[in-house]
């Protein structure tokens, strides 16, 4: 019974984290799509949305699937950890005018390659952090796909308005992917030699991370206020 809940609350917890990723990671995916379809025509504009976003999220398992791959080489854990702290950093640093290059087409099809190579490029976070947070899982990460979908076609505008209403929920964001950040790193299969001798740095770690995330975003807004 104690092995059962413990793998249900694993499974649980990934879950969890993973649609608090999707609800953070999304808002910015799905401005690129209105942006990239924004002069075509009505009748256009959701046919491209729907087959920019097919193809987009397509794109996004085969890089998942690789992904899980990868995060079984000797420090790409580590590295990817690292990278994904950066990213929660600057969740908490953007100002915001990351998508005025996203340029728009008068034609679905070039409305669709656009929102494929934009989402491609910056859905990397969402596909990495999503490997990370499954435990390289398959079908959680096909789960983190499927629901990252509805999210961005229809949730984004909502997203973004709370998230301009309630910047506490940015740095929620930022604090879960900087834990994300932390667990990965605590995989890293190379150091564990060192972490079998250290038991409370599992607990230590993530809230350390969390912390630095946290008060870096928060001493930079502030600075930037005034």
């Amino acid at each position: 019974m104690e092995i059962l809940f413990d793998i249900n609350w694993d499974i649980l917890k990934a879950v969890l984290i993973i649609i608090g990723l999707d609800l953070i990671l999304g808002g910015d995916n799905a401005v690129v799509i209105a942006m990239a379809s924004r002069n075509l025509p009505k009748s256009l504009q959701n046919k491209a949305i729907i087959l920019g976003t097919t193809f987009a999220i397509l794109f996004r398992f085969l890089l998942a699937t690789i992904a899980i791959y990868l995060l079984t080489i000797p420090y790409v854990q580590l590295i990817g950890g690292v990278f994904l702290f950066f990213i929660a950093i600057q969740l908490l640093l953007d100002k915001g005018d990351s998508h005025q290059n996203i340029s728009a087409s008068a034609t679905m099809f070039g409305a669709v390659k656009t929102i494929i190579i934009a989402d491609v490029v910056m859905g990397f976070d969402n596909v990495l952090a999503i490997s990370a947070a499954s435990n390289q899982n398959l079908y959680l990460i096909i789960f983190g796909l499927l629901v990252s979908v509805p999210i961005i076609i229809f949730g984004s505008k909502l997203i973004l308005h709370f998230m301009s209403k309630y910047p506490m929920i940015i740095y929620f964001g930022a604090a879960l992917l900087a834990y994300t950040s932390a667990e990965l790193i605590l995989k890293e299969i190379k150091l564990q030699p060192i972490l079998i001798h250290m038991p409370l740095v599992h607990w230590i770690f993530p809230i350390a991370v969390i912390l630095v995330t946290v008060m870096i975003g928060y001493l930079s807004r502030n600075k930037t206020a005034y």
